[in-house]
């Protein structure tokens, strides 16, 4: 070889292991961000404010879910609750269906669908037609309560043949009508077979922590209005976890309130909505979504106010600041991969602004790598 080509071949394996260099240095940079950036989403319960209809409800939430949409948020759920005057999401899958007919790329499901109340196949019809229609953007968020009352339930007609200590059956069911249709199968769901819905297992108590990390499914806790187990659901998750074909590694969510506005103050008025409903539920007087008072303590006793702040302490209230330094505090304390946002604000306009600034602190979130 010449002199003149060996120096050229020299010249290129050096530039080449310079690109390498460069890539790699852009390769770490990009898993580096990656990590550390953090997924957040909506749950929405399509609340119906005093005075409005639930097609007002309804409406505004195929709002809301265009506006995530255009905000960056991942996912907006809809949870199914029934005979409960002041939501609108009990049909949750047509809901579904509205919303992701409404939107272009986010994704759109449940959180959840109570699976006590239905049998596994007609879920596996119902979220298997949503996935044919909206290919890859269809979640399947599972709980193991009613969402209801006792008689309520009993009115869905899942009594005789459901409850809690079918749940992991029904799920596993669940999962077999989503994959491919087996020979000799006798029941199949169709649509549903071979579109591998998604599945998350949901709780508020250990229970749900141990079945999502048994099955290797994702997970998201109801730290909402039931925060008390959050960190230890969390902990048992992360420590039971056992990879499945769906997920090498444990994935966990947790839903948090966010009540933002430009000022602390102003924020702290409209949480008082809120504050009032679940003040409301303890008394068993529910009702259609209340519009913010001044003064929260004309409204109910000191024990009462007491109870509604540690059932809502899984909450960010205030503004931009404020926001993001809650929001990092609670993914610090969970070391949840993702979180979920959702506020009961009575005014709409008002509830837009506070998704869009909770948008804006998320944006600036980063995982803990170690828990």
């Amino acid at each position: 070889m010449s002199q003149l080509a060996t120096w050229f071949e020299e010249a290129i394996i050096g530039c080449c292991q310079l690109r390498l260099v460069h890539v790699k240095t852009l390769l770490s940079q990009y898993d580096l961000g990656m990590t550390n950036s953090v997924p957040y989403s909506i749950l929405d319960i399509s609340p119906i404010p005093q005075g409005f209809t639930a097609s007002d409800a309804l409406r505004n939430s195929l709002d809301v879910a265009r506006h995530a949409e255009q905000w960056g948020y991942t996912r907006y759920w809809v949870a199914e609750h029934h005979n409960m005057t002041g939501n609108a999401s009990s049909a949750t899958a047509v809901l579904i269906g509205y919303i992701a007919a409404g939107t272009k790329s986010i994704q759109v499901g449940s959180g959840g669908i109570m699976l006590p109340n239905h049998a596994p196949l007609v879920i596996a019809e119902q979220f298997g037609t949503l996935a044919s229609l909206f290919p890859g953007r269809i979640d399947l968020g599972l709980g193991r309560a009613p969402g209801t009352d006792q008689i309520t339930a009993r009115a869905l007609r899942r009594d005789l043949l459901g409850g809690d200590d079918r749940f992991p059956q029904d799920v596993r069911e669940l999962q077999h009508y989503f994959g491919p249709i087996q020979e000799g199968q006798a029941v199949k769901a169709i649509p549903g077979a071979g579109t591998e819905v998604p599945i998350w297992i949901l709780g508020s108590s250990l229970y749900g922590a141990q079945l999502a990390a048994h099955f290797g499914l994702p997970y998201a806790f109801a730290s909402h209005f039931a925060p008390e187990q959050l960190i230890d659901a969390m902990q048992t998750y992360r420590n039971l976890f056992k990879p499945s074909d769906k997920f090498a590694s444990p994935y966990a969510a947790f839903v948090m309130n966010v009540v933002a506005a430009d000022t602390d103050e102003e924020a702290q008025y409209l949480f008082t909505t809120l504050q009032q409903n679940v003040i409301r539920m303890r008394r068993n007087t529910r009702g259609q979504l209340p519009p913010p008072i001044t003064d929260l303590d004309d409204f109910c006793e000191p024990y009462e106010k007491a109870a509604a702040a540690h059932a809502l302490q899984c909450s960010a209230v205030g503004s931009l600041g404020t926001i993001k330094k809650e929001m990092q505090r609670w993914m610090d304390l969970t070391g949840a991969n993702e979180v979920i946002v959702t506020g009961q604000i009575f005014d709409h306009a008002a509830r837009l602004k506070s998704f869009e600034i909770a948008a804006q602190a998320a944006q600036g979130l980063h995982l803990k790598l170690s828990v």
